[in-house]
């Protein structure tokens, strides 16, 4: 008998006929846990495994299929997945070809906002520090939502009631499916670049996970934290919560609350105004009547109902300063003059006119210099001699020096004659 003799890829190409071929195989659901997860970025298609407690089989999802998912697929997530099992001939190894997968034992949509809750509340994009007060009373309110549903005239039926000074401002928007999310950013955009409104209602009436998923929406959240105006966000029923609804200013149970608290419920601000006026006319009274109380005391003080007793009374305090002053005055120049009285006699002990007035002179040459001694003069020489009446103008006929010499023998006398 002659064997067959076939090749590797003719081998593979026959495998994946079979299991294309076979009906089980073309349409399969297969449960288990993803392992070996890579997202391709760049071509978008996911590559995995799904293994359980007995093996373990390679699956890939593609783009077109993978952009679908409301949610991210990660390791250890348990999903179903349906496709179809078929061999990859290049490498001889079967895998699943991944059409459709969800998470096993909770919904998709569910996953895919507690994974974009997480991922945005990481970001700080709820933080309360964020969080701005709304205004008190705000003059104009804009509203983003369904121009012909029940929360757009719940909302001006109750704001008109409340507070009809304010107004209203709509802009209508899709409230659900897949161009809600970009028709409400457009909304919010509008009331922020016109500075139209002083604050914002986003949000529609109630239903299912589904009709409000366009709250969920990443892009229409990052637009609500964002804005520049303050926003509540009034989507649903009470028991409904959307990412919107964590990234606003405020959160309000419904569309109507959400109205009730953007303005001020016109009794109750004439109320707190009515309490204003009368805090303020008693505040006045108190006032007035401390005012008048004091002007009493000043009325009857002695200043008044007695100037003169108060005159005569600084008068006598202006002759007690004068007379410490005069004291005062006076000490202080017999101290000057004591002080001046000294000063002049240590003057006139050293004034050599005093000298010469008792009975003492003193000579000045021809030149005016003061002669101390007999060698400053010779016989001829004219001189001045001071007295202490005048001057006496003289020719020095003789000199007689008291100066020692050496050899003298009659105690050193010197005359010299003319």
């Amino acid at each position: 008998m002659q064997k067959r003799i076939i090749t590797v890829s003719e081998l593979n190409e026959y495998l994946k006929m079979l299991f294309e071929y076979d009906e089980v195989l073309r349409n399969i659901y297969i449960k288990g846990e993803i392992s070996n997860f890579t997202n391709h970025y760049k071509t978008g298609h996911f590559y995995f495994s799904l293994k359980d407690a007995g093996g373990s089989v390679r699956a890939v999802m593609f783009r077109g299929n993978a952009s679908k998912l409301k949610f991210m697929p990660e390791n250890g997530m348990r999903v179903i997945v349906g496709g179809r099992v078929s061999v990859f001939p290049r490498d001889g190894q079967y895998q699943i070809y991944v059409d459709v997968m969800e998470p096993d034992g909770i919904g998709a949509l569910y996953l895919a906002y507690e994974q974009l809750r997480a991922k945005l509340e990481k970001e700080g994009l709820f933080a309360a520090s964020r969080k701005r007060p709304l205004p008190k009373l705000p003059q104009r309110i804009g509203i983003v939502t369904s121009p012909t549903g029940a929360a757009i005239r719940d909302m001006l039926h109750i704001a008109g009631r409340r507070f009809p000074a304010a107004e209203i401002v709509l802009y209508p928007a899709l409230v659900q499916g897949a161009d809600a999310p970009a028709s409400i950013m457009r909304g919010i955009r509008y009331f922020n670049v016109k500075k139209a409104a002083d604050v914002l209602i986003i949000g529609r009436g109630g239903g299912s996970i589904e009709d409000l998923w366009a709250f969920n929406d990443e892009n229409l959240v990052r637009t609500v934290a964002a804005s520049e105006i303050p926003i509540v966000s009034a989507v649903g029923h009470e028991t409904d919560f959307t990412l919107c609804d964590f990234a606003a200013d405020l959160r309000a149970p419904t569309p109507s609350a959400a109205a009730e608290l953007v303005v001020p419920d016109r009794a109750e601000l004439a109320a707190y105004l009515k309490q204003l006026d009368e805090r303020i006319s008693l505040g006045m009274s108190r006032k007035l009547s401390r005012s008048r109380d004091r002007l009493a005391v000043l009325a009857s003080s002695r200043t008044l109902t007695d100037p003169m007793a108060v005159i005569d009374d600084k008068r006598m305090a202006l002759m007690m300063e004068e007379r410490a002053l005069h004291t005062r005055m006076e000490r202080i120049l017999e101290a000057k003059r004591a002080a001046f009285q000294y000063k002049t006699a240590k003057l006139e002990a050293l004034n050599p006119l005093a000298v010469v007035a008792r009975g003492y002179s003193t000579v000045f040459d021809r030149r005016g210099v003061l002669v101390k001694s007999t060698a400053q003069l010779e016989t001829g020489d004219r001189i001045s001699v001071s007295l202490a009446d005048g001057k006496v103008y003289a020719l020095v006929d003789k000199i007689e020096s008291d100066h020692i010499q050496e050899g003298d023998q009659d105690g050193g006398k010197k005359e010299e004659n003319v």
